[in-house]
């Protein structure tokens, strides 16, 4: 069993307007919208469990479809949110099931992306697709001077949906709550820091995250083309 975990609890205060960025409508459907046709659609993806707030649960539904089993509220920050969405998942899913992490703010989510993490999750702990870095990384201690050079060869870039065991990723999340989880940044760091296996694949330059006005205007322009 493989369920998709949606975060569509963020403000995204950056992008302006009335409406959180993941509701705004491009195209006559809000942006939350294309991810959850490309999950939907998948026949891999067993089911679909979103972390949203109250007020948007009507909305939501109306682009679900029967894979929607549910929602939880948002957290202090986006990793309590994925730790409010996998506790109330205990009821529903084994230790060895996977959970698919993905963020409503990505729309542009492939299916293929989706196979490809499931796929390598039958090999790792987790996943964690990923791109390369284009420019020359420098390191500064103090913001202001640098310090020296990083070897761009060996840092990546990473993306969502991050893909996990669900068994061991809820450990690593409880044994961090409630004041560590805090501090916590990105989905797979709490697997690491556990000790998971997390494998690494080709992450995808469409798949960005709106979090500007400028990659709202992207995504309306991908979209137009698309249906063009």
């Amino acid at each position: 069993m493989n369920v998709a975990i949606i975060l569509s609890g963020g403000t995204g205060t950056r992008v302006g307007g009335d409406l959180p960025k993941q509701y705004i409508p491009v195209a006559e459907k809000p942006i939350i919208a294309y991810c959850l046709e490309t999950l939907e659609k998948h026949d891999k993806i067993t089911g679909i469990w979103i972390v949203a707030q109250d007020c948007f649960y009507d909305l939501i539904r109306d682009y679900c479809g029967e894979k929607l089993m549910g929602f939880s509220k948002p957290g202090e920050n986006r990793q309590c949110s994925i730790y409010n969405a996998l506790k109330d998942l205990s009821s529903f899913l084994q230790a060895e099931d996977g959970v698919l992490i993905h963020d409503a703010a990505r729309p542009l989510l492939s299916n293929g992306l989706v196979s490809a993490c499931l796929s390598a999750l039958e090999r790792y702990d987790g996943v964690l697709p990923t791109l390369p870095m284009k420019d020359t990384i420098y390191y500064s201690e103090d913001g202001i001077q640098i310090s020296s050079l990083m070897q761009r060869e060996s840092l990546f870039a990473g993306q969502a949906p991050e893909a996990f065991r669900y068994g061991k990723y809820f450990a690593t999340n409880e044994a961090l709550w409630p004041d560590q989880i805090m501090q916590i940044n990105g989905s797979t760091e709490p697997a690491i820091l556990a000790g998971m296996e997390i494998g690494m694949i080709s992450g995808e330059e469409r798949n960005f995250k709106i979090t500007t006005k400028t990659d709202l205007e992207r995504f309306r322009l991908i979209i137009k083309e698309d249906l063009q």
